[in-house]
Order: C-alpha cells, then structure tokens, then sequence
C-alpha cells in the first residue's frame, strides 16, 4: 500500500472541512451522488429523528404521491368502520341490505364528509353519529390544508436544476493532465454567478495509522458570469496539487473521493440556490476527454444544448 503516501506533500490540508479524520471510523463515500452527506443518526428516537416537513418535500413525486393517497384511503375506512359499528341504521338515507354493500355507502358517505362534499343522500342522525362526523369534517379540512401546504412548498421550492455527468476524468490539459468533471443546466431557467469549489478526500497513512485528510483543488475557473451552457470544471494537476504523483494504477486502487459544490443565483426564485456531487476514484475515468455537447441550430439563430450529451467522453493517450 505504498501508493498511499504518494499525495504531495506540497499541497496542504484542509482542516475546517466539516468531515471526520479517523478513516476507521468512516464508513463509504463522504457525500452521495444527490449531493446528501453519506451519514445516518442513531441514538435518538425515530420521531425526533425526523423532520417530517422536509422530508415530504425532499420525498420522490411517486412516493409523496402514494403516501397522500393511502392516507387518504385509509382515514375513511377507519371513519366508514366507525360508522359502520355504531350503526349504519344512524345514517339516513342508506337502504342497502348486504352488509358490504351497508359498508360500501358508509365508506362513501365517510368520504363525502371528508371533503365536505356533502350531497346530501346520506345524512347522519343521532347525537353519536353526527359528532364522529364533525370530527372527520374537521379533520379533513386540516388535511387538505396541510396537504396544499406541502404541494405549495414542493412546487415552489428553489431547486438547482443541474446535472453533475457520471464520471470525472483525468485529461491532457495544456502541457500536463488535469482532472476534469463536466456540469449543465437542464431546465429553462437562468442562472447567474455561479461558484464552484472542489474538495479532494482521501485515505492516506500518518503515524502508522489510516486518517482522512482533505485537499482544496485549485480550478482553472471557479466562477462564471452566467451558467447557460455547459461547464468544465478543471483543476490542473501541477506540482502544487494534491494528485500529482498519482498515476492511473494509485487511481484505482486508493480510496479517495472529490467533492464538488456549486452555488448559483437564480433569477426566477431570487435567491442562490446550490448542488453538490461527489466522485469516488472508481468513477474517475484515467486517459479520457468530454466530447462536445452543444453546436450551433440549422438556421445559424440558435445554440443547441444537447443534454443527452452530458456524459459523453473518448478515450485518449496521456
């Protein structure tokens, strides 16, 4: 493993970066792809662990959408049962005589009051009756308010519309090499002053024991004006770098992560809005260049960005 002690010792440690030292007692990547911190809290109750607002903003459209509707599935058949065992005698206007076809119009008699409906078929009697129903018209209408509160919050919540490609590389760049990872916008959204920092990760031995230590890779361009196409961030592997003694070989077989974090003004929300990503050393392709992702429109009045371009890249000779 003598690899591990080939970082340069030029380069100098970052020591205010948020991540731990100890190597043993980290376990994966530092930061996933989406850009969360690869970390899971123990020791506290599971209510108190989450925060159940950001979590059904954060929440995939697909799963949000299953949980609004079994919750509101499963809210009236507890209220339709509840009708159903005091009686459905207590509803005026039901007349079935099989007792699922009796649950059947409680159920929907349940979802009427709910959502405050109300057509007026079936009517409750009775004072128990009528206070379970006021209680569900109650309760639906703080529901139905929570959830337009949370399709609000998801719908206008700044989002960093960009992709992060798949793989960074290590590409020849002026007279040496330079690792390189590319980013896009993908919606029509526009986006101005944007930063970008990139950290460097890595296992390395000191004192005989394994510690992470982390590195500031210096970029080539670490600001743009206006993020309307395609960007490279490319940090040149100099003589002050971190990586540069690695070759292709210490890449594949050193345990090491870059993490990359970009901040940028979006005009529509007002407000900087950020992303992160990060790369392992498995996924940092040795020898290769991004190929180009836009060109220019038929009719010459048009740059076209080919987002299904983002990840493309040739193989070359370092």
């Amino acid at each position: 493993m003598a690899f591990l002690k080939k970082i340069n010792v030029k380069a100098k440690a970052d020591e205010n970066t948020g991540f731990g030292t100890n190597a043993s007692s980290y376990g994966g990547r530092f930061v996933t792809k989406s850009g969360n911190a690869n970390v899971r809290k123990t020791g506290i109750g599971f209510l108190d662990s989450i925060s159940w607002y950001h979590t059904m903003l954060t929440l995939p459209r697909w799963k949000f959408l299953i949980i609004l509707f079994a919750f509101y599935f499963l809210v009236n058949l507890a209220f339709a049962s509840v009708y159903y065992l005091v009686g459905v005698e207590h509803l005026n206007g039901i007349n079935a005589t099989k007792a699922i076809d009796k649950f059947g119009q409680a159920y929907f008699f349940s979802i009427q009051t709910f959502t405050t409906v109300g057509y007026g078929h079936i009517s409750p009697s009775g004072f128990f009756t009528s206070s379970v129903a006021s209680v569900e018209a109650l309760f639906g209408l703080l529901s139905f308010a929570i959830a337009t509160g949370l399709f609000y919050g998801r719908f206008s919540k700044p989002r960093a519309h960009i992709r992060f490609s798949d793989n960074a590389i290590i590409a020849p760049f002026q007279d040496g090499t330079a690792l390189m990872l590319r980013l896009s916008p993908y919606k029509n959204t526009n986006l101005t002053d944007a930063e970008a920092r990139m950290t460097l990760g890595i296992h390395v031995e000191e004192n005989g024991k394994m510690v992470n230590k982390f590195y500031t890779l210096d970029l080539e361009l670490d600001r743009v004006n206006a993020l309307t196409l395609s960007w490279t961030l490319v940090h040149p592997i100099t003589e002050q770098s971190p990586l540069f003694q690695l070759n292709e070989k210490d890449i594949k077989n050193t345990l090491g992560e870059i993490i990359v974090f970009l901040k940028v003004f979006d005009d529509m929300y007002s407000t900087t809005v950020v992303r992160r990503s990060s790369y392992t050393f498995d996924e940092i392709v040795y020898g290769a260049k991004f190929l180009p992702m836009f060109t220019r429109s038929e009719d010459n009045n048009k740059t076209l960005l080919h987002i299904d371009k983002l990840n493309l890249f040739e193989r070359v000779d370092l």
